[in-house]
């Protein structure tokens, strides 16, 4: 079972992003503040959880959390910037866009970079360990996939409908057929040689 937060004295914002490892697209980043009596049977690191399952709790923590922001960052700024950069970047603005500040963030991973002040932890894992990471693991995901299914309508050459932008061995074949499309990561390796990640 998750636990609620990672401390309890101060009100805590949850952090994570989506699709950091894919060769298409941006990635989005979310910040959620969850009650202190949240809980939801289903609610895990989103990638335990099936499609259904996180759409589902999608609505329940965009209706039920304290406040909740997701955030995107291009694939051009990625290229720009690299995307551990730019994983931070999203996590920062997410947390800018909440409607409550937080007076602490629970950080998804080893590395962050707050650039308003506040206090955060850093947490491997921490989307399996800590319910409001995990919310937002949850939001990032699942807007993510929303956006890389309306990419999918205007190059559905790559099926991005169904590996959401990742280097399977499908859309890197794609990328070797039709090339480049203007929404992937200039700075990441598309070769079909390259190990796949499913």
């Amino acid at each position: 079972m998750l636990e609620n937060s990672y401390q309890s004295l101060l009100l805590e914002a949850g952090c994570d992003e989506a699709g950091r490892g894919c060769l298409a697209g941006s990635v989005f980043a979310a910040a959620v503040i969850l009650p202190p009596k949240f809980y939801h049977p289903l609610l895990n690191d989103s990638k335990q959880m099936s499609e259904k399952q996180r759409n589902l709790l999608r609505e329940v923590i965009e209706r039920e959390a304290v406040a909740w922001a997701v955030a995107e960052v291009s694939a051009e700024r990625i290229d720009e910037i690299n995307i551990l950069k730019a994983s931070i970047e999203g996590m920062n603005l997410a947390v800018a866009a909440l409607a409550k500040r937080p007076e602490f963030l629970a950080i998804d991973g080893n590395r962050f970079e707050s650039r308003y002040g506040i206090p955060f932890q850093c947490v491997v894992k921490g989307d399996g360990k800590y319910a409001n990471i995990a919310a937002a693991s949850v939001l990032a995901k699942t807007h993510r996939d929303e956006y890389m299914m309306r990419l999918h309508e205007e190059f559905p050459c790559y099926n991005w409908k169904g590996n959401k932008g990742y280097p399977t061995k499908e859309h890197r074949l794609a990328i070797r057929e039709f090339g480049l499309s203007p929404y992937h990561r200039l700075t990441f390796n598309h070769n079909i040689g390259q190990l796949e990640l499913f």
